[in-house]
């Protein structure tokens, strides 16, 4: 069964049910490395820029695997893809048993990047299918319900953790981690099964058939993905907005630990509570009352602003802005994609690649901040998202319009 942009939106509840159960699988896969870099920090005494390279080791993964994910998605399908991403999901994790046993940071990374690897394969099938699932002005929409459960996934990680080892944090051994991660081996296997036997329709892009080209006259004619500037600087956005949304996610138990504030893992809260509020109100307004690009340019304005009150604001209140620091990242990841996938027509799977390679902004900019926290304090290394919401602005105001 094959659905494109112009079908009805019958039929869309179940497939948007199913993917969203992924999309908050993405999330809880991503949220675990918010409890194992405090955790790794103190038990392996490493430094927190060497402790940051584990999220660099899941993020890595895309830059390599982005592009073969899209063969695959081209020759299986979205949903076989889907399938298979969990089974490497399910690898990975599997991976950090034996890196706990040895206390090997090495393995740790293998193990995150293994992880990395299927996160890169299911964000290649889940994010271009919700997107082209329905009508493109309304993508963002749709992404925004998909975004809250998503980012809602990320604190659970931490708290589930805590809740199977029934220990604080600082009190962890490696080792402890093994029963909660033969428990989630176990779901994610699960979760392949239900993948591959799911009710998931195959869909295509408007212009993405080679029968139906006119559907999408602006790629009629070009020979290169590079053709289309509105993509190539999307994919910069996307790779500075992954990089920060990461820090803002990701950082927080790190931070609350530094500052030594009381049960810093309850503090993974404070970034999804402000995103998810930015999915309610994009998922209720976009498209009727704003447009894609409006909420962009709303959402980076109060990004920058959170990021200046973090930096200037005292640290036992700064940790609180993070959460409108994520706020204004929460309808950054809906908008800047259809932004970028428009009028892409028979290189939309290509399209898609670049987009997922550009998530590897995960790896590289949270091990800046990283290392940035140790040469500076973990304050100060905030500074490192200003710049970046700032070209971010620069996409929502005229980037996103420049057409050959």
């Amino acid at each position: 069964m094959e659905l494109t942009q112009t079908d009805s939106k019958k039929g869309f509840f179940v497939p948007l049910l199913i993917v969203g159960t992924m999309f908050f699988a993405i999330g809880f896969a991503f949220g675990i490395n918010s409890y194992l870099i405090p955790l790794l920090s103190q038990s392996l005494k490493i430094s927190s820029g060497q402790s940051y390279l584990v999220i660099a080791a899941t993020f890595s993964a895309f830059l390599i695997f982005g592009y073969p994910a899209s063969l695959v998605i081209s020759k299986i399908g979205y949903k076989k893809t889907m399938s298979l991403s969990f089974l490497m999901f399910a690898l990975g994790f599997y991976l950090f048993i034996p890196s706990a046993k040895m206390g090997s940071l090495a393995l740790f990374l293998l193990a995150s990047f293994v992880s990395g690897i299927g996160n890169a394969f299911l964000q290649a099938s889940v994010n271009p299918y919700i997107t082209i699932l329905g009508p493109i002005e309304s993508a963002a929409k749709r992404m925004s319900i998909m975004g809250i459960c998503n980012k809602l996934a990320w604190p659970v990680s931490p708290l589930f953790l805590s809740l199977v080892i029934s220990k604080s944090v600082k009190d962890v051994q490696l080792t402890d981690i093994n029963l909660p991660f033969n428990i989630i081996i176990g779901v994610f296997l699960l979760l392949g099964v239900l993948a591959y036997f799911s009710p998931l329709p195959e869909v295509k892009a408007a212009g993405e058939d080679p029968t139906s080209a006119e559907d999408c006259p602006y790629a009629e004619g070009k020979t290169s993905i590079w053709q289309f500037p509105h993509l190539v600087l999307g994919v910069l956005s996307l790779f500075l907005y992954v990089g920060v949304e990461t820090i803002s996610l990701g950082t927080l138990v790190d931070y609350a630990t530094s500052l030594k504030l009381p049960n810093p893992d309850l503090y993974a809260w404070v970034a999804p509570i402000g995103m998810v509020i930015g999915y309610i109100f994009g998922a209720t307004l976009i498209p009727k009352y704003i447009s894609q690009s409006k909420a962009l340019l709303v959402c980076a304005s109060i990004a920058i602003f959170g990021s200046l009150m973090v930096v200037i604001t005292s640290p036992q209140i700064s940790i609180y802005f993070v959460s409108l620091m994520a706020l204004g990242c929460s309808l950054m990841w809906p908008s800047i994609w259809p932004l970028a996938m428009a009028d892409l027509g028979k290189f939309t799977k290509a399209g898609s690649s670049l987009m997922v390679i550009a998530i590897v902004g995960g790896a590289v900019i949270p091990t800046i901040y990283g290392f940035m926290k140790d040469a500076f304090g973990g304050q100060n290394a905030y500074w490192i998202a200003i710049p970046c919401f700032l070209f971010i602005l620069y996409y929502a105001l005229s980037g996103h319009k420049i057409r050959n």
